[in-house]
């Protein structure tokens, strides 16, 4: 023999169960494995169907909403930059124009005993009184009061414009000015798992048909990068996102959309912005613009009736931002689910700001996360059943136990080894856990693969596919290799018990009656 001899009395023991055993335990026996391989093929089919669902709520809505979004830091904007520049001078500039009336400020600061004429002067003095006031001063006979106040006046008058000057120097000697990656260097930069870039802008907007109304978002994008990176482009019902002409202010909306609004390739709408405004004689309006249906997805998912698809210059236009400085960067990655080790290379390596990054789990996260929890409930249960099937194993072994109580007896007085009759007893019931895996792998494999055919045949189909041809199903190996393994490990967990308890009869006990 090639094999242990526990192995080999194990074996014939779970081959023979129908001439040395009675007809309870052998139905016991069957009825474990029956429910081993039942609970098996259940949580193959389960899990195959639920990986599917889950891949197509990933092709789906990862296919529209960006992976990873990233904004502009608020000192990338010259504009802004210029601005916030003019501001920190204004105090300076307006110390000066107070300046302004009085012609001889700065001499009141150099020389505060000649100024005394100085509290004659009003803003509205012309040149020929600063001049009266002028002579006034040179006269001999001067007011020491007046003098005295004069210059406890040109000291008050020098305060101001001397802190002022300082407060406007402080920012540009004392505080260091941060450096920020641009968004162009980002998009230059080439990292691991990001497929492609491009510049975007999304806008929430209404949109007006003639026979209705809705609400959406409008994402300006560029048509090369959306035909080459995208799932959308690859689920066009009409027309093509190279009809995104730059300037042509067309639009290409979802098949769920298109119904609701009634309408067709060809047919204008109304896009009204809330982001932007324009001032009329009626007041202040939204911007808007009318759009030309250019193009007609669908994928299938709860984002065909509310996005939008234009041209980016066509969206800054609209946005009252013709040079693009409210547009932000989006990164295609491989895999959707990679997003944090880009996040952290963008924030830990380039230095972008946490703030500043925006990843699809801000969107759909709950989403995925309600998925993967029904997913993992689901296995737990059908798990339950497979270890209630394989504790059926502790009954019937310890029906055989007590009938091999003799057999059991002889052995030990041959000198058998008492752990030698453990492994014999936990090896007939891994064999019966090797039935039922067998059968509910082979089972299960073959009717998950032929699941929508006998739905079919049962006269109960379900599209819910992204291209409506049936169930989506996704057998994963490493799964059901995981899960096969699994159910062996019950089974001879659970008998481990009635093992030992064969280990431990005493042969005198049990031959006594024989």
């Amino acid at each position: 023999m090639f094999y242990p001899l526990s192995a080999f009395i194990a074996y014939r023991y779970a081959k023979s169960s129908k001439q040395s055993q009675t007809s309870f335990v052998s139905f016991i026996n069957r009825f474990s494995v029956a429910g081993i391989a039942l609970g098996l093929m259940a949580l193959i089919i389960v899990v195959s169907v639920m990986n599917g669902l889950e891949g197509q709520l990933k092709q789906r809505i990862l296919g529209i909403v960006p992976h990873i979004e990233i904004t502009k830091t608020p000192t990338q904007n010259s504009s802004d930059v210029s601005n916030s520049l003019k501001v920190a001078k204004t105090p300076t500039a307006t110390a000066k124009i107070n300046q302004t009336p009085t012609l001889n400020t700065g001499s009141l600061n150099e020389t505060p005993n000649e100024n005394v004429s100085e509290l004659s002067k009003t803003p509205t003095q012309n040149s020929s009184d600063v001049s009266n006031s002028l002579e006034v001063t040179k006269t001999p006979t001067s007011n020491n009061e007046v003098a005295q106040t004069s210059t406890a006046t040109a000291k008050i008058n020098e305060t101001p414009t001397f802190n002022t000057g300082s407060r406007s120097e402080t920012p540009n000697k004392n505080v260091p000015q941060q450096q920020y990656v641009t968004l162009d260097e980002i998009s230059k930069t080439p990292i691991d798992s990001v497929v492609a870039s491009m510049a975007y802008r999304e806008a929430e907007a209404v949109v007006q048909s003639r026979s209705e109304l809705r609400g959406v978002q409008v994402h300006g994008v560029e048509p090369g990068v959306m035909l080459e990176h995208t799932l959308v482009a690859s689920h066009m019902e009409q027309g093509r996102f190279d009809d995104l002409k730059e300037g042509s202010f067309a639009a290409i909306i979802g098949r769920a959309l298109a119904i609701r609004l009634d309408v067709r390739v060809g047919d204008r709408l109304r896009v009204m912005v809330a982001g932007a405004s324009v001032y009329t004689p009626f007041g202040r309006m939204p911007s808007q613009r009318l759009v030309t249906v250019v193009g007609v997805f669908d994928m299938g998912s709860q984002m065909d009736d509310k996005v939008m698809y234009m041209n980016l210059t066509d969206v800054n236009r609209l946005m009252r931002d013709p040079k693009g400085n409210g547009q932000s960067l989006r990164l295609f990655l491989n895999d959707a689910f990679n997003y944090l080790s880009v996040v952290n290379y963008l924030t830990d390596t380039m230095g972008v700001s946490a703030s500043n990054v925006k990843t699809w789990r801000e969107r759909q996260g709950p989403l995925f996360d309600a998925v993967k929890m029904e997913k993992n409930m689901m296995t737990l249960m059908l798990l339950l059943i497979i270890a209630v099937a394989a504790f059926n194993i502790v009954s019937a072994l310890v029906m055989v136990v007590t009938e091999k109580k003799g057999d059991i007896a002889v052995l030990q007085t041959q000198g058998m080894l008492p752990r030698t009759i453990m492994w014999i007893f936990v090896l007939n019931g891994l064999f019966n856990g090797v039935k039922g895996a067998g059968i509910g792998l082979i089972v299960g494999i073959v009717v998950t693969l032929q699941l929508n055919n006998f739905l079919d045949l049962i006269g109960s189909p379900l599209a819910l596919a992204a291209d409506g041809r049936g169930l989506p199903v996704e057998m994963d190996g490493i799964q059901i290799v995981s899960i096969t393994l699994l159910s062996l490990l019950l089974c001879v967990l659970a008998s481990i018990y009635p093992a030992r308890k064969a280990m431990k009869i005493a042969p005198s006990q049990a031959l006594q009656n024989e």
